[in-house]
């Protein structure tokens, strides 16, 4: 069964295409990945999702009801974690979540069960009196996700959980966030940039430039590059991709300053390469099949390569347009 269901969604800024005719579907008790560079579209989406903002043209469905014409009760169904904290720090952790049950309408009797259910859950229930402002940014983090299914929502959505968190408070995290659909009943939908997070959704949107590229398991995605990747530096990538043709008749790319290679055991096919390229060689590394390599296969660049500049430019022609919109 789909909760979420999206068609032909679009939504322009001014001239800029932020969504184009995005179409995807995610099912009841799963986590749904939404995964690209910044600037691709992940916010926006989001923001028309919870009936933040108006699409330009297109459908968008939250358990069956439609975000524009309903939006009442989408609010209802979905709790949210946005990019940046929204946490009052003054306020202890249980009181926090209180404020939020009470805006919610948890029945005003279920609000310490529900509470207690939830701070220990995230690890949290010795330190339900400490004021927020005295929490490290993991703790604030597994706090606000606390505080976005207290109400039991149908759909929970995550945009860039982790952004700005250690690796250690970026691996507790997800350890929590994987356990929601089954734990809480809840769906997840969440975005980011780290593909590596990725592997804990069942399905996967890969979005680019206000497209989706492809959209899959993680396993169907990377079956998709074929095979283990080697990635190797020389003192002439262009000479070296050259011999490699000529001698052992193999196809390479150069990338990110590095030839790359698909095979199907790459640990075999590297003494193969490293004798044929002898006093060439520099540096090789053996990778199995990533997500991030389907990006790569798909657009041909990296995705942190895209994360440096397209989101700045993205941001700034939106922040462009709405000055002349407010001008109006």
């Amino acid at each position: 069964m789909f909760i979420i269901k999206v068609e032909n969604l679009t939504k322009h800024f001014g001239s800029i295409a932020a969504v184009d005719g995005i179409s995807f579907e995610a099912e009841k008790n799963s986590i749904f990945g939404f995964l690209g560079p910044n600037g691709a579209g992940k916010t926006t989406t989001i923001n028309i999702l919870c009936t933040l903002l108006s699409p330009t043209s297109g459908t968008a469905t939250i358990d069956g009801f439609d975000c524009m014409t309903h939006s009442s009760e989408v609010r209802k169904k979905i709790g949210i974690v946005f990019q940046d904290t929204t946490l009052d720090k003054e306020l202890t952790a249980y009181e926090n979540l209180s404020f939020h049950a009470y805006l919610y309408g948890v029945p005003k009797n279920l609000h310490k069960k529900k509470i207690d259910s939830a701070l220990d859950f995230i690890g949290l229930y010795d330190r339900k009196d400490d004021q927020v402002k005295k929490f490290s940014g993991g703790m604030k983090r597994r706090l606000e996700v606390a505080r976005g299914i207290i109400h039991e929502p149908a759909v929970l959505f995550l945009d860039e959980p982790t952004l700005g968190l250690d690796p250690q408070s970026r691996a507790n995290l997800w350890e929590f966030i994987s356990k929601l659909p089954e734990k809480s009943g809840v769906t997840v939908f969440m975005t980011t940039h780290y593909m590596e997070e990725a592997e804990i959704c069942n399905r996967i949107a890969i979005i680019d430039k206000g497209r989706i590229i492809v959209n899959g398991t993680p396993e169907e995605l990377k079956k998709m590059v074929g095979g283990d990747v080697i990635y190797l530096k020389t003192t002439n990538n262009a000479l070296a991709a050259s011999e490699l043709k000529k001698t052992m008749g193999i196809d390479s790319e150069e990338k990110n300053g590095e030839l790359f290679i698909q095979a199907v055991k790459g640990d075999a096919c590297i003494p193969k390469l490293i004798n044929s390229l002898a006093d060439m060689v520099l540096s090789v590394r053996l990778q199995r099949p990533t997500l991030n390599d389907v990006f790569l296969k798909l657009t041909g660049k990296a995705i942190r390569d895209e994360a440096q500049g397209s989101g700045d430019e993205l941001k700034a022609s939106i922040r462009s347009y709405r000055k002349k919109f407010d001008k109006k």
